[in-house]
């Protein structure tokens, strides 16, 4: 049966002419849907109106 992310996976790897073995694919699919949460609390977290950016820092 068919992950979900095994599409997005064949996608990129063609787009990006990246192989990816079939061994791998648990781990690509692990470290995808982790990523895709993480990014998904970060989106949902609200910031106020008044936020400024941070300094940025150069050495």
């Amino acid at each position: 049966m068919a992950e979900p992310l095994d599409d997005y996976i064949d996608a990129v790897s063609k787009a990006l002419a990246l192989p990816v073995e079939d061994a791998w694919r648990p781990a690509v699919r692990a470290n995808l849907d982790v990523s895709l949460r993480l990014g998904r609390m970060v989106d949902e977290f609200a910031l106020p109106d008044e936020t400024e950016p941070a300094p940025i820092f150069t050495a």
